[in-house]
């Protein structure tokens, strides 16, 4: 029996889990994934939003603007690449400059410090920003995150402080016994529970529906985005926007904390949501409207295309309330941009505002915020790093040369509350395959690292959903 079973794994489940771990409560997370963070978050544009953007008044307004100031400290905690770099909207024509005067007036509302910067001042911080630029609304407290190890470290420190993690459990049905909710799962597992926080992301609103009729729906949409190589630090230095649309922020061109550069995503309404798929239509599309922003985009430099699919509300609004007819099951639905940088402060809201009203919150003595500190061999000097691989000598052993990942940095890995045991689950975790060879050289070797870790044949590791096994059979017995 559980005091909360929360159902998703993704940087909202995770956050919400270790919020509750810091009291005594007996929580379980289920997640119908190989892994956390496997769908909306680990497609996602990695921005932490200032907050200028969203309705004043609006739950999406409050949190957003709550959960940037989060994240030094969260950082910090749950040692995750974050860097307050800032971003720019820009307006490319006159007629755009009334509407960078409305979000101003807008930022203001939300308590955002921004500031609008002339046509020189923008081309002094950015010079690679179209030259035809009228002005920009900066925002300085914008932030780029790993969004990978936000959500892999959130939920290990919770697993850390006695959270119980489930993986691959899908929810197929949610039934009450009196006070006692069971969770029913595709594999015949059960879970008894008083408390349901509904985290499922894209498929909050089909768990919902599992115990009562609901008044929104969610429409999928998915972006597509290019990734271009770590080739050099100077195309832009700030997340640039487009002025926004009612579709959503607009095709951004951004860095990332891994050094590589992001551009998208598009916008569009998808019938399925499990679609993922990209299409050259559409990229050329991305390619154009960001390309009239920045018209240096070295476009030879992409190194992958992707796609994931966020759940647009009907309320247009985050969905964070009681069911009507029970206050023991939480929902968290409609969580879309800027659901990441909103997470730290939703789990707060939702812990302080609806746990506590139904359930005593005792805080644990125990309780440890902070997550195992990795091994970052890029920020050690030559000296410090060779101190390391003498004592150490698997730091020495690089795995993926692209990323400059060593072994030490993957078995490192293994040691953790919430292991690796997908070829992408490593990849999320360390970078194994995420330059410019995809995984082309590495990959193998991950793949015999996961096989050995865990005893599993080669032909049984998964690349990441399931049956997407990289190893069919043996063609030749090894000499």
């Amino acid at each position: 029996m559980f005091d909360v079973v929360v159902i998703g794994a993704g940087c909202v489940g995770s956050l919400i889990a270790r919020k509750l771990s810091s009291y005594q409560l007996n929580v379980a997370v289920i997640e119908k994934e190989s892994d956390v963070g496997n769908i909306v978050t680990m497609a996602n544009s990695a921005i932490v939003h200032s907050g200028y953007d969203p309705v004043p008044g609006s739950l999406k307004a409050k949190l957003n603007v709550l959960g940037n100031a989060m994240f030094d400290k969260i950082s910090d905690e749950l040692d995750v690449e974050f860097e307050r770099r800032g971003s720019l909207t820009v307006a490319l024509y006159d007629e755009q400059l009334p509407l960078l005067e409305e979000l101003a007036k807008r930022s203001k509302e939300n308590g955002v410090p921004v500031k609008i910067l002339t046509s020189k001042e923008v081309l002094e911080m950015e010079p690679n920003i179209n030259k035809d630029v009228k002005a920009a609304l900066f925002a300085p407290t914008a932030g780029l995150v790993n969004p990978f190890t936000l959500t892999v470290h959130a939920m290990e420190n919770a697993c850390d402080n006695g959270v119980k993690l489930f993986l691959r459990e899908k929810v197929v049905d949610i039934k009450k016994e009196g006070d006692i909710y069971k969770v029913i799962c595709a594999s015949k597992n059960v879970y008894e529970t008083k408390v349901i926080i509904n985290a499922a992301g894209i498929y909050s609103e089909e768990i919902h529906k599992m115990i009562e009729p609901i008044s929104y729906t969610l429409t999928p949409r998915k972006g597509e985005y290019f990734i271009l190589d770590h080739y050099s630090d100077s195309l832009v230095k700030h997340t640039i926007f487009p002025l926004p649309t009612s579709k959503g922020k607009g095709i951004l061109v951004s860095p990332t904390t891994g050094g590589t550069y992001l551009v998208g995503p598009s916008a569009e309404v998808t019938f399925s949501k499990d679609d993922v798929s990209t299409d050259k239509a559409t990229l050329d599309d991305v390619r154009r409207q960001a390309s009239e922003m920045v018209p240096s985009i070295p476009f030879n430099q992409v190194i992958r295309t992707f796609s994931g699919t966020r759940p647009t509300p009907s309320t247009h609004d985050f969905i964070i309330e009681f069911a009507k007819k029970d206050n023991h099951f939480i929902t968290c639905s409609g969580i879309e941009s800027p659901g990441l940088a909103s997470s730290p402060a939703i789990a707060e809201y939702v812990v302080n505002e609806f746990v506590s009203k139904v359930l005593s919150l005792k805080k644990k003595d125990n309780y440890n915020p902070y997550v195992r500190k990795r091994v970052n061999l890029a920020k050690m000097s030559v000296e410090e790093r060779n101190k390391l691989i003498k004592e150490r000598p698997e730091y020495g052993e690089i795995i993926c040369n692209c990323e400059k990942v060593t072994l030490g940095e993957i078995l490192d890995e293994f040691k953790s509350s919430v292991p690796p045991m997908t070829i992408k689950a490593v990849r999320k975790r360390t970078r194994a395959g995420f330059g410019k060879c995809q995984g082309g050289f590495c990959q193998p070797l991950v793949t015999k690292l996961i096989a050995e870790h865990f005893n599993l044949p080669l032909n049984k590791v998964l690349y990441q959903f399931e049956d997407s096994y990289v190893v069919r059979y043996k063609v030749k017995d090894e000499k």
